[in-house]
């Protein structure tokens, strides 16, 4: 899943990757219009498997996050309104999600975009962030 769920620079949302064609992709939105269209080569295109979140520690993929995120939310969409949330409010709901985050390079920005990207697989049926072998490496 996480392969074909896809994050495009300059275009809202996410989109999922429905095939490819000669030098582009063919994605479709994950939102009500689920809209086809193609992806070209100079478009900054992100599998959501390649991106991570910066802590004190390591990076931490952000399957991992969300799967944090399911679990303090219980399978629901986040109770927090990015757009509405002030900083404070948004860091400490975060906290709680990743509590060793680096917060000096985390930005206010990339946590909106993480819940907004979390509402947006929830309310598209896609709640399993993990593989089940991730799963059993893990316990």
């Amino acid at each position: 899943m996480k392969e074909t769920i896809l994050a495009i620079s300059g275009k809202p949302g996410l989109y999922k990757l429905v095939s490819r064609g000669k030098g582009n992709l063919i994605v479709e939105a994950l939102d009500a219009t689920h809209r086809r269209q193609p992806a070209f080569g100079t478009d900054r295109i992100t599998s959501l498997g390649d991106i991570a979140m910066f802590t004190d520690d390591e990076d931490i993929p952000l399957m991992d996050v969300f799967e944090s995120m399911k679990n303090l939310e219980e399978g629901k969409k986040s109770n927090v309104d990015y757009k509405k949330a002030s900083g404070e409010e948004l860091r400490e709901y975060f906290a709680k999600i990743l509590p060793n985050f680096d917060r000096d390079r985390v930005q206010n920005s990339h946590i909106k975009k993480l819940i907004q990207w979390y509402n947006i697989l929830i309310e598209n049926g896609i709640t399993e962030f993990k593989d089940a072998e991730e799963k059993k490496e893990q316990e």
